[in-house]
């Protein structure tokens, strides 16, 4: 049979007809609903007959067209008669009742207040922050049953989670470093400068390097390549039920899967900040040495100006981020849903979630330290 198509005729003001011919398909069924929607809108008719004797109906789009046009959708408040029915067309047309129709219709979203919506953020932000504190607890007092039976630990996995995590890392950790120094030294050169004190650039790329620069792009580095990665597998693991079978066996997750992560950052977050700590300070030198500065100078200002005070600080700070990334990345991994975007969400999530803590937990490290000294 040809397409369905749609005749409107206006018999009389407030009259009008709708003829309906052919089969009513799912694209000429949509084509239809549009043209009719728009015609019947224009005639506002306080009575509508429909004459549906050439029409077949072979799915459920056609029997919605019918029973919308029947129930006054596109005319409301109009009369509305269905005539011309043939027996298999008024069978279908029977099965798909106004009840199953005003279920399955889309409904228009609620509108929601402003002052609503921002209380359901705020909610599940606080919510979200509690399960991650209540994990980095629960994280921290494993450690040490962990530490007291090294046994039990899976040292093999904490090594291969430090070589994939940590080692691979360090070509990109080298680059982004350096340019790093590179850019701080490039940018406090042209202020001191003013005032001739451009060997107190030394300084900056000591304080800068051990105290902040160095640690935290090192972490938001491993936040972005490890923690991602860390979601990412705990995650697959949630999807397949492989945690589940764990689970079943008797085995904890957090015990056989997490703390090995978690410990393996904790430990390679700050070898890993070492060596950022020194490509920041070369690339610092290297700027200074093209202003013409000798490189035997530079570093025993270096070494004159820094303490092991401030590698203690650097190094504490990275023991803190690696404690994040690992229990953070870890728990987004386990809350990863059903789905096949499940995984990728939790992997965003996890990312954002570890910059984030990152950042407030250097903010904090550095307020305490510059109002308790």
């Amino acid at each position: 049979m040809p397409e369905a198509e749609a005749e409107v005729r206006e018999e009389a003001p407030g009259r009008a007809t709708v003829k309906l011919r052919g089969w009513l398909s799912a694209q000429s069924t949509a084509k239809c609903w549009q043209e009719l929607q728009t015609r019947l809108a224009k005639l506002s008719p306080r009575s509508l007959t429909i004459d549906a004797s050439e029409v077949k109906i072979t799915g459920g789009i056609g029997a919605a067209l019918l029973r919308y046009l029947a129930e006054g959708g596109m005319t409301p408040g109009a009369q509305v008669v269905l005539q011309g029915l043939n027996k298999q067309a008024e069978t279908i047309l029977n099965t798909f009742t106004s009840e199953d129709y005003r279920q399955y219709r889309p409904h228009p979203p609620p509108k929601v207040p402003l002052i609503v919506e921002v209380g359901a953020v705020v909610r599940g932000w606080w919510q979200g922050l509690r399960h991650e504190i209540a994990f980095i607890g629960s994280v921290m007092r494993a450690l040490p049953q962990a530490v007291a039976r090294p046994r039990r630990m899976r040292w093999r996995e904490v090594r291969c989670v430090i070589e994939t995590a940590g080692a691979n890392a360090l070509p990109v950790v080298a680059v982004i470093c350096v340019l790093t120094g590179v850019v701080t030294v490039l940018e406090a050169s042209h202020p001191l400068a003013k005032f001739g004190a451009q060997i107190f650039l030394a300084d900056v790329i000591g304080f800068s390097s051990l105290r902040d620069t160095g640690p935290m792009v090192t972490a938001i580095l491993l936040a972005g390549r490890s923690g991602s990665a860390f979601a990412a597998e705990l995650g697959t693991m949630k999807v397949n039920e492989e945690l589940d079978a764990l689970t079943t066996m008797g085995l904890d997750p957090v015990r056989f899967l997490v703390l090995q992560r978690i410990v393996a950052a904790i430990i390679l977050t700050p070898l890993l900040t070492l060596f950022g700590m020194l490509m920041c300070m070369l690339g610092g030198m290297l700027v200074m040495r093209s202003l013409g500065f000798p490189p035997l100078m530079i570093f025993h200002h270096i070494l004159n100006r820094v303490g092991m005070g401030d590698f203690a600080v650097g190094l504490s700070k990275a023991a803190i981020f690696g404690l994040v990334i690992g229990s953070v990345a870890c728990l987004r991994g386990l809350q990863t849903g059903t789905g096949p975007s499940a995984v990728g969400a939790s992997t965003t999530r996890s990312v954002i979630a570890c910059i984030l803590l990152i950042i407030v937990a250097d903010t904090v490290f550095s307020a305490a330290q510059y109002f308790l000294t």
